[in-house]
């Protein structure tokens, strides 16, 4: 451990979370592929565990969504306490719509993290199915992704972010 923070020796740098805010389609995973993040950064997400586990048994996202959600979250953990331990960069690749469920997870996060929400405005309605037509396998009920939107805060440092980035 270093002398001055609880990280292991070598990486002793002040790590940082980027926690992406937006609805399915508004481009997170996008900007995620186009960071060139490299091994030290753990990627959070459920959604990468799910489309494993689709993989493996020959079905679709939203053929194993249902039966796979519980136990996707569960290695999500499981890959965040690992992160924190290691002392790990981190990328929280999920929805995180409201400030509300943005506070459960920063909570989990030490105070040696930098902060940093990364907002995804939602696109226009034409764009968003254009993006969403492109995930073959992948279906989310219109009625679902509106709850969404409707429910959608962009964050604020009042959150206990260091610093709010807006994609555009």
């Amino acid at each position: 451990m270093c002398a001055i923070c609880p990280i292991a020796w070598g990486k002793c740098r002040m790590p940082t979370l980027w926690m992406l805010v937006g609805i399915p389609g508004a481009g997170k995973s996008t900007w995620i592929d186009q960071q060139g993040f490299d091994r030290d950064t753990a990627i959070i997400s459920t959604d990468r565990h799910i489309d494993a586990e689709a993989a493996r048994q020959g079905r679709t996202y939203s053929e194993v969504f249902k039966g796979h959600i519980k136990r996707a979250t569960s290695i999500m953990n499981a890959d965040l306490a690992m992160a924190i331990k290691d002392g790990d960069d981190i990328c929280w690749d999920q929805t995180n719509v409201t400030a509300k469920s943005r506070a459960a997870k920063l909570a989990s996060v030490p105070s040696t993290y930098r902060k940093v929400a990364v907002f995804f405005p939602t696109p226009e309605r034409k764009e968003l199915e254009r993006r969403l037509a492109s995930r073959q396998g992948k279906h989310i009920p219109w009625n679902i992704l509106q709850g969404m939107i409707s429910q959608l805060e962009p964050p604020t440092t009042d959150e206990g972010f260091d610093e709010v980035v807006v994609v555009s």
